[in-house]
Formats: C-alpha cells, sequence, structure tokens
C-alpha cells in the first residue's frame, strides 16, 4: 500500500487583525495550537491564489474592517492508504477532528 501527500485548504476567520501579516500570523498560530497534539504532523502555511489578470502568486488573506479571512494550507502525510480517495478520507478526519467546524476543501493527493 503507497503512501500520499494529502493537501487541504481551509478557511480561517480572524477578529481584530489590524494587517494582513497580522491576520495571517494569528491564523497559522490559532490552527497549530489546535492541531496540537493529536495532529501535530500536520504542516501549516499561508495559502497563494493566482491573479487572474496578472497569474502572480497573491495572498489568500483579506482584512476588512480589522476583521479578516485567511486562507490555509494543511499538508498531511498518509502512509499505507488502499487509494487516493482513502488517503483523503483519512487526512479529512484527522485534521477535521482537529479543526472542528473548520471548513476543510481538498485540492491535491500525491502518491509519495
Amino acid at each position: 500500500m503507497p503512501d500520499y501527500l494529502v493537501t487541504l485548504e481551509s478557511a480561517w476567520y480572524i477578529k481584530e487583525a489590524k494587517t494582513l501579516d497580522d491576520a495571517i500570523g494569528i491564523a497559522i498560530s490559532e490552527a497549530g495550537k489546535r492541531l496540537n497534539p493529536s495532529a501535530k504532523f500536520v504542516e501549516v502555511e499561508a495559502g497563494m491564489l493566482a491573479c487572474p489578470f496578472c497569474e502572480r502568486e497573491l495572498s489568500s488573506a483579506i482584512v476588512v474592517a480589522d476583521t479578516a479571512l485567511v486562507g490555509l494550507i494543511l499538508e498531511m502525510k498518509v502512509f499505507r492508504a488502499e487509494s487516493k480517495e482513502h488517503a483523503s478520507r483519512i487526512a479529512k478526519s484527522v485534521i477535521g477532528k482537529a479543526l472542528h467546524e473548520i471548513p476543510l476543501k481538498l485540492l491535491d493527493v500525491q502518491e509519495l
């Protein structure tokens, strides 16, 4: 049975964020706290989006009226899964339990 790298996207809502960097830092910190210790092996980083006009990478965070929405990328290695679908279900289950009520979207599953 092969190993897989599963990549998920999540959305974090942050209140009282003054700057974009603050919002991203708070979101990553909160995600890390909620993932420890049950899922400390999950990698968390700020998400990036492609600009539809110039195709440059942009931060997937926005701050309006001291309130932010930050897109995070969560990566987890899943060992000995039966298929890509099985690996994605395992990752969603493990991460979803730690980050309950946080929306998750599957971005990619790669065989290692």
